[in-house]
C-alpha cells in the first residue's frame, strides 16, 4: 500500500514531476531534521520502488521469450499429461485401428 502521495500519484505523473516531488519530500525531511536513518530508508524505498517498476515492465517480454518456445510448450504439455495420468491412460488403452 502506498504510504505517500508521491507513491499514490506516481503513475499519473511524468518522470520530471515525480522527481520534483521526491526531491521536495526529501528536502522537507532534511529541513524537519529527520534522522539520517529515516532519510536513508526513504531513499532506499524510492529506489526499490523505481527498480521494481522497471523489472515489472520487462517481465511480460521476458516471460514471452522464455516460455513461448514450441519446445518448451511441448515439454510442458507432456509433463502435464504425465502428472495428470493422461499419458499412462493413453499407453494402457488398446490402439484403435
Amino acid at each position: 500500500m502506498p504510504e505517500t502521495e508521491t507513491e499514490l500519484n506516481a503513475p499519473e505523473m511524468d518522470s520530471t514531476e515525480v522527481a520534483q516531488e521526491v526531491q521536495s519530500e526529501l528536502m522537507d525531511m532534511i529541513i524537519a531534521d529527520e534522522s539520517p536513518a529515516n532519510i536513508s530508508d526513504k531513499i532506499k524505498d524510492m529506489l526499490f520502488a523505481k527498480s521494481a517498476a522497471k523489472v515489472d515492465s520487462f517481465r511480460p517480454e521476458v516471460a514471452a521469450d522464455t516460455f513461448n518456445e514450441p519446445e518448451v510448450d511441448d515439454a510442458i504439455a507432456n509433463a502435464a499429461a504425465e502428472i495428470s495420468g493422461e499419458a499412462a491412460a493413453e499407453r494402457a488403452a488398446p490402439a484403435e485401428e
